[in-house]
């Protein structure tokens, strides 16, 4: 675990290390496809580089994983705070998650709303700097 771990921090230009703990999923193999697929999704990637907290796109990526997904019960936390509860916005002011995720390390949790299993991958945010060094040499 620590491996993965390190080798999600290393990524090139990466700046924030992104911890995604799928849970209340229906299997194992549900936790485990939901939180690879919003730790590798470019668009939450573009939104922890942004510190842009819009939850939504946690969301959009757990249901295209194809793990089941209750929306009526599904919550999704942005460092240690509660962006969205069944399906809808909280009242947690948009600038304290912002806050929350100007660190080196962010973690999104989302409870999937379906059962007790659980899962946990790691990513790096998608920078400018990633982009250029990918861009400018050819394989």
């Amino acid at each position: 675990m620590r491996l993965a771990r390190e080798l999600a921090r290393d990524g090139e230009g990466a700046r924030t290390l992104i911890e995604v703990v799928a849970e209340g999923a229906a299997s194992d193999a549900d936790a485990r496809v939901a939180a690879r697929t919003i730790s590798s999704s470019p668009l939450v990637k573009t939104m922890i580089t942004g510190r842009d907290p819009n939850w939504g796109r946690v969301l959009m990526a757990a249901g295209r994983s194809g793990a089941a997904l209750d929306l009526e019960r599904a919550e999704v936390w942005i460092g240690e705070f509660c962006a969205c509860a069944r399906g809808a916005p909280t009242t947690t002011p948009e600038a304290d998650i912002s806050a929350a995720m100007d660190r080196d390390e962010v973690q999104i949790r989302i409870d999937l709303g379906c059962g007790e299993a659980s899962a946990t991958a790691w990513g790096c945010d998608l920078t400018e700097e990633y982009v250029r060094i990918n861009a400018d040499y050819t394989t």
